[in-house]
């Protein structure tokens, strides 16, 4: 493919990558990691504690445990986030869809 003026176009990806504090680029994080990561690249704010109570009673990412540490791979996290933000919607009719 080639741009407006006949040069070839370069990959540009749909979203630009968030940029992630180094502590925050290892392939499982802790919790508060979690927490930080959910809320830099997906613009999700949820507590430490809230993904605790969710770990307990459901409905957040899914986890590992190493001995009495959870670790929540970053591909889960991306799954969950994205499945919690949903479809890209037009209008609030669209909504009851």
């Amino acid at each position: 493919m080639t741009d407006q003026n006949g040069r070839p176009e370069t990959h540009r990806p749909q979203t630009p990558e968030p940029c992630l504090p180094p502590a925050l680029r290892k392939p499982r994080l802790r919790r508060w990691e979690a927490s930080d990561y959910l809320r830099i690249a997906h613009g999700i704010t949820i507590a430490p504690a809230t993904l605790a109570k969710m770990a307990s009673v459901g409905g957040g990412p899914a986890y590992n445990k190493a001995n009495r540490t959870p670790l929540y791979p970053v591909e889960e996290l991306d799954r969950w986030a994205a499945a919690r933000l949903g479809n890209l919607v037009h209008s609030t009719s669209e909504m009851g869809e």
